[in-house]
């Protein structure tokens, strides 16, 4: 059994690495090794890791930025058409003043300042499982750049589970099972220019974990962005690399490792009230998560007689829905 020590990696500074996934990709087995040493490290440590060369073309990742912006710009009563009914958080659009994340650790807490454009898994829905995506008929590209899009991050997820497994010590292959009809969900975000000073507490998303597997974010550098929290309760930024992706560790991954990947705090902060001109910024989020029904437990190479069992087995979907609920229960209470 390989060793770990979580113990070590809590007095490792929490720096962002960056990895150049294309070695990964178009490399040997040896490559492929040595880059996912690096990766496991650096989830091990930080819980978050920036991949270049990644393989999604940045003609597309432009494309599906430019649509999704184009969305957000439009009136608010043409984008309320797209509200679902159950304003669940798993499709359509959420408007500002209905969620607040850090609700699932702090309790009442001030709505974020966002608003977002969800789509649920199209695989599943291409499929006629579950309830439909609400497609937007305005801008006229947004539906076939989100579906290209989707079709590129789900490839990509599909080679970090690969890299993933041998960065635990795992086959290559081993995460395939758990990913025959995997959760993936495209959440666009919007941040809109702050004419009035947030709330006390309020931020444009607060602190929180992320629920499922991994999460890839494509960040901008408008200010006001994504900071990560130490276990010395300091926060620091996390660069914005150009042709990117930032990848972190969402809590169900954190209990499939045995917490030895670590499910990093993190928020979006507001921009300072001196700046002038726009402080717009669109972030593109895919959630990562295996099957609804997989049972979630304890991975073989995660545990020894050093490291015991913290978690007990749970079901993928059922964990990912109950944090999802208290994000928007105790907004909506407040």
């Amino acid at each position: 059994m390989a060793e770990f020590s979580q113990r070590g990696a809590a007095m490792s500074p929490l720096i962002v690495p960056v990895i150049d996934f294309g070695a990964f990709i178009g490399g040997g087995a040896d490559a492929r090794r040595e880059l996912a040493r690096s990766f496991g490290h650096a989830l091990e440590t930080t819980g978050f890791v920036t991949v270049v060369n990644h393989g999604v073309p940045p003609r597309l990742v432009q494309e599906m930025y430019d649509s999704a912006k184009s969305f957000f710009g439009l009136p608010a009563e043409i984008k309320n058409r797209y509200v679902p009914p159950e304003k669940a958080k798993g499709r359509g659009y959420l408007p500002m003043g209905i969620e607040s994340v850090a609700a699932t650790l702090s309790g009442e807490t001030p709505p974020d300042l966002c608003e977002a454009l969800v789509f649920g898994s199209l695989q599943r829905e291409r499929k006629g499982m579950g309830a439909p995506n609400l497609w937007p008929e305005q801008p006229a590209a947004l539906r076939a750049c989100v579906n290209r899009y989707f079709d590129a991050l789900a490839a990509l997820c599909a080679e970090l589970m690969k890299m993933a497994a041998l960065a635990l010590d795992l086959p290559e292959a081993y995460f395939d099972p758990y990913h025959s009809d995997p959760s993936l969900v495209l959440r666009f975000v919007n941040y809109p220019d702050q004419a009035a000073p947030p709330k006390p507490g309020q931020l444009r998303y607060g602190a929180h974990h992320d629920y499922g597997g991994l999460t890839v974010l494509r960040q901008d550098s408008a200010a006001g962005g994504l900071e990560i929290c130490d276990r010395n309760g300091v926060w620091h930024d996390v660069p914005c690399h150009p042709e990117s992706f930032v990848i972190n560790v969402g809590s169900l991954m954190s209990r499939w490792t045995n917490g030895r990947w670590r499910s990093t705090l993190h928020r979006v902060v507001n921009p300072g009230r001196e700046l002038t001109g726009s402080t717009q910024r669109l972030s593109m989020v895919a959630f990562t998560g295996p099957n609804d029904d997989a049972e979630i437990a304890c991975l073989p190479t995660c545990h020894d007689e050093n490291h015991p069992i913290q978690f007990p087995p749970v079901q993928a979907g059922e964990y990912i829905r109950q944090k999802l609920a208290a994000s928007m229960e105790l907004t909506i209470a407040g």
